[in-house]
């Protein structure tokens, strides 16, 4: 029996082979497809909202031919939830890896933010638009990220999948290949309409895993998370990039979701 269809979406500057550790132990289990790199498609250019970026996932998933199950990280698991609400033919389930659902109150704020052309000052994005992104080799490139804490916390090897499939050939030695231009849009355009998104009734099942100490979720709240999924919601111990810390146990409580969201044998076919 051919393995279930999973499309894997990635997390803001992190090319989705990063996610390798955690890519190859969903694989035991399904039939793993990913999409390289949002934003670096002309055709789909960052905007407001990120529906360009929902509609580059939507082409995406539409090749497949049968829908599939959507597990997304950060910036991709609220892309698969806008792709799903969208598109509900073209997906099974979605389990969202500490996406953090901004709605109420904070949405309204970040929308007149936006307005006010804050979003830069008031986003990551102003963090990115300064981040290094050339180095005089690899070893350069690696030393750089391990000397980092954030970047201690990942599993053993994970930095390297980082290097492998984050770095391009540069003049003067090598370069992310996630462009800082894309991060820092991508950030500064944040969706303020995600609880139209997540109205009720959501048209396919949808499940969330929370790391306990993640900055982002401390800071938007779990309130509309907990409407969206209702008892499909579980925690893991780290932070935001907890499937880059913990990608065995991550892909556990993936599987787990899935056979829930869907219902044992489902899950399977």
């Amino acid at each position: 029996m051919p393995k279930p269809l999973l499309h894997f979406a990635h997390g803001n500057s992190y090319p989705a082979g990063t996610y390798n550790r955690l890519l190859a132990q969903l694989a035991e289990h399904y039939d793993v497809r990913t999409l390289d790199m949002h934003g670096h498609d002309p055709r789909y250019p960052v905007g407001d909202g990120w529906n360009t970026l929902t509609d580059e996932l939507i082409a995406h998933l539409e090749g497949y031919g049968q829908p599939a199950i959507l597990v997304g990280h950060s910036l991709g698991g609220a892309l698969s939830a806008m792709a799903a609400r969208r598109r509900p033919d073209l997906v099974r389930c979605v389990v969202m890896l500490d996406s953090p659902v901004v709605a109420g109150w904070r949405a309204l704020v970040w929308r007149l933010a936006k307005l006010a052309g804050w979003g830069a000052r008031l986003s990551p994005a102003r963090f990115s638009y300064k981040r290094r992104e050339h180095w005089p080799d690899r070893d350069a490139a690696y030393r750089h990220f391990h000397a980092k804490s954030i970047f201690q916390a990942w599993a053993p090897g994970a930095l390297d999948d980082y290097m492998e499939h984050g770095l391009a050939p540069h003049p003067d030695g090598v370069t992310l290949r996630f462009r800082r231009d894309v991060e820092s849009a991508i950030y500064q355009t944040l969706p303020h309409h995600m609880g139209a998104v997540i109205r009720a009734p959501f048209p396919v099942p949808v499940g969330f895993i929370a790391g306990t100490e993640s900055e982002e979720m401390r800071q938007a709240g779990l309130a509309f998370t907990r409407k969206l999924v209702g008892e499909h919601l579980a925690m893991i111990e780290g932070g935001h990039l907890y499937p880059l810390e913990k990608p065995a146990e991550t892909a556990q409580l993936v599987h787990a979701m899935v056979g829930r969201l869907l219902g044992g044998a489902k899950a399977n076919g």
